[in-house]
């Protein structure tokens, strides 16, 4: 490798030309593929070394704080739920074996935590997700290895292939050989682009109006719901349904079983958690709930 090729050894082109490994790959909340962030971390420290990368903070901000009624505890206070938006702004840097910085890339980010007992936990839970989202998106600009073919439409095969930058290590052969002509893969919509569903991963623009909180609602009552016909449409209003998801996820947050949820939904009702309904989400809820305080 020659001075004027780059920085970086051969060895870390080539893990940052590596295909996105399926087993790295699982899904939000929201059902879109993603990488955990301590992933990405493992992968840093893989491809830079320990003490290869910095990342710096660049701002923290609550968005919006709320706070609900949640009845009384038992001597007659009043109790409430919280339910609290950060946007975080960090910026990572990259260094090559000497410790001199290459590049520095930045994401932006918010991430809340809904319907908490406690005020505490609300802005821990909302920090920690801002935090964790800006770091994938900065990361990204290191190519697949980071999740980047994830915006090709939730897929894992390389979207970068070759860069003029490192003719000797394209994926498809050196630069001018017959073999260097690879077919970039078809470009589809980013997840959570089409139109109607929300947009999870891509960044917004630093100075975009936070997009409003739904209202959260106290957790259902704990009497065993009653079971849907199989293919029946949900009878209860948007509002009813959105309090019982909400509800859901709260208790799998609760559980620690919010990466699990998804597949374990869709193989116990046969569908996914986008198609559930009120009855669903409040059974999913209790069974959570009752294996927490097991």
């Amino acid at each position: 490798m020659t001075e004027l090729t780059s920085r970086l050894t051969d060895q870390q082109l080539k893990v940052l030309y590596s295909e996105l490994h399926k087993s790295r790959v699982g899904k939000n909340p929201k059902g879109f593929n993603h990488v955990q962030q301590w992933d990405v971390r493992r992968f840093l420290i893989r491809v830079f070394g320990f003490g290869g990368y910095d990342t710096e903070l660049k701002s923290i901000e609550c968005v919006r704080e709320i706070e609900r009624p949640a009845g009384k505890d038992d001597y007659g206070n009043p109790k409430f739920r919280y339910t609290v938006v950060y946007r975080v702004h960090q910026r990572l840097t990259v260094k090559d074996i000497a410790g001199r910085p290459i590049a520095s890339f930045e994401g932006v980010a918010t991430g809340d935590s809904r319907n908490q007992p406690s005020l505490g936990d609300a802005h821990d839970g909302a920090v920690k997700e801002a935090d964790s989202q800006s770091l994938k998106r900065a990361a990204i600009n290191l190519g697949d290895a980071f999740g980047l073919s994830l915006y090709n439409g939730g897929k894992t095969e390389p979207v970068v292939l070759w860069s003029a930058a490192h003719p000797h290590l394209n994926i498809k052969g050196p630069v001018g050989s017959d073999e260097a002509k690879p077919e970039d893969p078809p470009v589809e919509a980013e997840p959570g682009s089409v139109p109607g569903e929300p947009d999870t991963d891509p960044a917004p623009p630093a100075n975009a109006r936070p997009a409003a909180v739904p209202d959260p609602t106290p957790p259902p009552s704990s009497t065993p719901p009653q079971q849907p016909r199989p293919g029946a449409m949900p009878a209860a209003g948007p509002q009813e349904r959105q309090a019982a998801l909400d509800a859901m996820w709260d208790a799998a947050r609760q559980a620690n079983f919010t990466e699990g949820l998804p597949d374990q939904f869709a193989q116990a009702f046969g569908h996914p958690i986008e198609q559930g309904t009120v009855a669903e989400f409040r059974q999913a809820r209790d069974l959570m709930v009752g294996s927490a305080a097991a």
